[in-house]
């Protein structure tokens, strides 16, 4: 994804300078060009001149104009782009790009964010000053970890992070909000946002298949008079931030309160997909109809938008209360399982694999990730288990099998959630993230860790100082496999518990 920038008075289509000239800054030097960096609107890229990559960033170019290739050579990496070819090789790989090489000028134009990255450094946008920054390794690019992920969730659910109960049907103070909100985050390090875009079944997105969110103007089904989820990618983008649509696949309600519902819920138009469990509604994953239904819902979000990764949560089977599966289980048992557990098992994993084919056939570079329970399995259970004692696992409560998706490498990234601190005996942070990293190796599955701001200040061991916060960022740095870390929630670092937001702009070397 090239790095997005704001251009006002620009049509869709067009090729125009932005109203005030863009300045590039690498390792704290501003970089000069000879032809401006423009904007190619409809697609939101920025292109630069070819020579600001090889003069300024140091890379060996190569432009063979009977072949219209370039060839970018730098620090191991080779990256070759063709003008009208829609990908781009990385070292015998191909990555898809927004744009093609272009000419301007008598200037061989590239994408400044898309090159950037795969030479190994960090691209930020910052709107205030009209400033692209690289950051190089060496100067500390990559937030904090080289090239890492810093993320933070937004729970749209009982508008718990956006939009506000307060902003009910105003689009302008949605908007505001949410960008106010990545500007925040991106002060304390954060580069990735995980926003909630289902939280119960509907959608903050104009859906041929599912209603409007409640959470958007109070009334579920209610159109807020724009497209959220377009504004917040383009807002994202815009500040060189990764966007990652987060899908909570199998929830239906959060109440079981089904009179205000739309129409058009699933609750309503497929009661029979539905089993209620703890007071809430949950569409049933031993149903293939349902399942298939789900991927069509995520679906329709991979090719609508430019996104960068979907991301799902923990929410798959519901842990702790009585799920009535009987009749499902009596007629989709295709798999012959004489145990109830294999089977809600196994509908989890064929969920997981065919909605991970059907993007990557769609989008090969959007990435698809899952942010299971922390624990798999207590050694107590299974000797390959970790050395907790957790009340809970996914493995037995949430029938997530996520060793098996990890190793048939049906996901880009995990991203467990290890909400305990370093020194709480049943589950310490250290001992699971030893567990997971040995999960990954060998795999080309990514693992980012989940971390708990949330808990700062209770009185759960560990947590009554945000060095508790550094602490596991400093251990994750022992631990090669960790490519990153997300946090719990975007609200709990805006509010600062113990000077958590301080802490970690300290830490990423922002202040």
């Amino acid at each position: 994804m090239a790095l997005l920038l704001w251009c006002t008075g620009v049509l869709a289509g067009s090729v125009q300078a932005a109203s005030s000239p863009i300045a590039i800054v690498l390792d704290g030097k501003r970089l000069t060009s000879d032809v401006a960096p423009y904007i190619v609107p409809k697609a939101n890229v920025t292109l630069v001149p070819l020579r600001v990559i090889s003069e300024s960033i140091g890379a060996a170019v190569d432009w063979n104009p009977s072949a219209k290739s370039v060839t970018i050579r730098m620090s191991g990496t080779t990256i070759v782009m063709r003008t009208g070819q829609k990908y781009a090789t990385v070292n015998g790989g191909n990555i898809m790009l927004d744009i093609t090489v272009q000419t301007k000028q008598g200037r061989t134009m590239v994408p400044l964010r898309f090159v950037g990255e795969q030479l190994g450094l960090a691209v930020n946008w910052d709107s205030a000053s009209r400033t692209i920054t690289l950051l190089s390794a060496a100067a500390g690019g990559g937030s904090g970890r080289s090239g890492g992920v810093v993320g933070a969730w937004i729970s749209t659910v009982y508008n718990l992070d956006w939009p506000s109960a307060a902003s009910y049907g105003n689009a302008e103070m949605q908007k505001a909000e949410f960008a106010a909100l990545l500007d925040k985050l991106q002060a304390m390090g954060v580069n990735t946002v995980f926003v909630q875009v289902r939280p119960a079944a509907d959608a903050l997105y104009p859906s041929r298949l599912v209603p409007w969110s409640k959470a958007l103007t109070g009334v579920q089904g209610a159109d807020p008079g724009y497209d959220p989820l377009a504004y917040m990618i383009e807002q994202t983008h815009l500040r060189g931030m990764k966007f990652e649509a987060w899908f909570n696949p199998f929830r239906a309600t959060t109440d079981g309160n089904t009179s205000a519902l739309d129409p058009s819920h699933v609750a309503l138009s497929h009661p029979e997909w539905i089993v209620k469990a703890g007071g809430k509604d949950y569409i049933n994953p031993g149903i293939p109809e349902a399942r298939r239904h789900i991927i069509d819902v995520i679906m329709e979000v991979v090719n609508g938008y430019e996104i960068d990764g979907v991301h799902l949560d923990d929410y798959f089977y519901p842990s702790g209360v009585a799920f009535a599966d009987d009749d499902a289980f009596a007629t989709y048992n295709s798999g012959g399982f004489a145990d109830k557990a294999d089977w809600r098992r196994d509908n989890i994993n064929r969920f997981v694999r065919e909605l991970g084919e059907a993007i990557h056939a769609a989008k090969p570079q959007v990435r698809f990730g899952i942010s299971p329970f922390g624990v798999w399995r207590n050694k107590s259970a299974d000797k390959t288990g970790s050395d907790t004692k957790a009340g809970v696992s996914a493995y037995d409560d949430m029938y997530a099998d996520v060793r098996t998706w990890i190793r048939e490498e049906w996901i880009d990234y995990v991203v467990p959630q290890i909400y305990w601190s370093l020194s709480f005996s049943a589950a310490r942070y250290d001992v699971l993230t030893d567990w997971w990293a040995n999960e990954v190796k060998g795999t080309n599955v990514d693992l980012y860790i989940g971390h708990a701001p949330y808990k700062l200040g209770t009185s759960e061991a560990g947590w009554q100082t945000a060095q508790e916060i550094v602490n596991q960022l400093k251990y994750n740095e022992s631990v090669p496999e960790v490519k990153g870390d997300v946090f719990f929630s975007a609200k709990d670092l805006l509010r600062n518990p113990l000077g958590v937001a301080d802490a970690l702009k300290q830490y990423y070397g922002l202040k």
